[in-house]
């Protein structure tokens, strides 16, 4: 598509070119510059941050094992052209993404995945903290016109349904809001798996994370044919 000043440049040339001759030229014109515009757009990989806590970093697991690595082999694998960064912290709240979502995400992103809210749950946080962190992320991230893919988590069992329910309805409840697509369970497939676990019964070891993206790779690829 040609852009605004493109347009504004053929449209002035055509203006001092009457006649065919000038119409020639602003078409000319205009394949010129969605030529230049479509070069510049297959001159990168499309950048995808993965923005979380350990379950995006790794935690305990040589780099090439963690998920946006393995995801980034997947995805290169099936013929996408992209780059993965790990925007992970161990550790994190969803509070902890909302300070460093400004630095972490760099300006050429693409399309963030956000998986937050884990350690809220494990720390018994209030879901309307965790909420309002998460709405603070996604509302910046759209400010700057970034994609998003949410990823939402689930509560652990022994925290009852007087948690579990507002905790897990934030993740539905702000997909709809800011209208971006939602994961329902970032740890579909290898919870409570304990061959796909580590040590401590929580975190994904290498299969485990293998796990995680074949789950969510039908959902991601459709995301990475968007304009």
């Amino acid at each position: 598509m040609l852009s605004s000043q493109g347009k504004a440049f053929a449209d002035d040339m055509s203006d001092h070119l009457y006649g065919p001759p000038g119409r020639v030229l602003q078409w000319a014109l205009m394949a010129f510059f969605s030529l230049g515009l479509l070069t510049a757009a297959q001159a990168r990989p499309l950048h995808i941050v993965a923005f979380g806590d350990s379950l995006m970093a790794g935690y305990l697991l040589p780099e090439k094992d963690s998920f946006p690595a393995q995801l980034e082999q997947k995805l290169r694998a099936a013929g996408y052209d992209v780059r993965v960064t790990n925007a992970g912290v161990s550790g994190d709240t969803a509070s902890d993404g909302a300070e460093r979502v400004d630095w972490s995400v760099p300006e050429d992103t693409d399309l963030v995945l956000l998986e937050l809210g884990a350690n809220d749950m494990l720390r018994g946080l209030a879901p309307d903290m965790t909420r309002a962190a998460l709405a603070q992320i996604l509302a910046r991230l759209q400010a700057r016109h970034i994609r998003v893919m949410l990823c939402g988590m689930k509560a652990a069992p022994n925290l009852g349904a007087d948690y579990a329910a507002p905790f897990e309805a934030i993740y539905p409840d702000l997909a709809q809001q800011f209208q971006v697509p939602l994961y329902p369970f970032f740890l579909e497939g290898m919870a409570r798996q304990p061959e796909l676990t580590l040590s401590d019964g929580l975190h994904p070891n290498a299969q485990g994370v293998g796990v995680i993206v074949a789950h969510i790779m039908p959902m991601l690829s459709p995301l990475l044919h968007m304009p």
